[in-house]
């Protein structure tokens, strides 16, 4: 057994490159539910817009996260992690007369494992939040499953880039 974590050990630091998508779109299914949209911004990094509706709260929600992907055995499998702001639009306010909810705004962090099959991306998460101001309580936690349709596939890893060699030429954008 302990060679086999050695063997995982060695997979996970050698040299690639994170997510194998600039652009992916979809559905965030858990504790809350609604869309999500990721962006790659630079090799390892991405931008996540998550527009969602709560299960437990009565409130819509916007959160942008700032996420760092580590590959993990392969490029297509990322650990993540980062953070980001949220802001909420509630309804509990006006359904109760002197209520002191106010909607919510503060941080939000998340972490989690994605992995990319095609132009199909899976992830999973947790993604707790605490509330600088307003909302139902100061600190929740979510828990989600995203299934995205990736829109736009890295460069390089489109097989249009062949130069008649009968290969991808990957190493020319490295």
């Amino acid at each position: 057994m302990k060679i086999l974590y050695a063997f995982l050990l060695l997979l996970s630091a050698l040299p690639v490159a994170a997510q194998s998508y600039d652009s992916a779109f979809g559905v965030r299914l858990g504790t809350d539910w609604g869309l999500t949209f990721k962006q790659r911004l630079a090799k390892k990094t991405t931008a996540e817009l998550i527009a969602q509706s709560s299960l437990q709260r009565e409130e819509v929600l916007l959160t942008l996260l700032g996420e760092q992907h580590m590959p993990f055995l392969t490029r297509r499998l990322n650990l993540y992690a980062g953070g980001g702001l949220h802001k909420g639009w509630g309804w509990e306010a006006a359904d109760v007369e002197g209520s002191p909810y106010r909607n919510p705004f503060g941080l939000t962090f998340i972490g989690g494992i994605e992995l990319s099959l095609g132009r199909l991306n899976l992830s999973w998460d947790f993604k707790p939040a605490v509330n600088l101001v307003g909302g139902a309580r100061t600190f929740y936690s979510q828990t989600g499953i995203s299934l995205r349709y990736v829109v736009v596939k890295r460069k390089w890893l489109k097989r249009g880039n062949r130069a008649g060699q009968g290969g991808w030429r990957f190493w020319e954008n490295w």
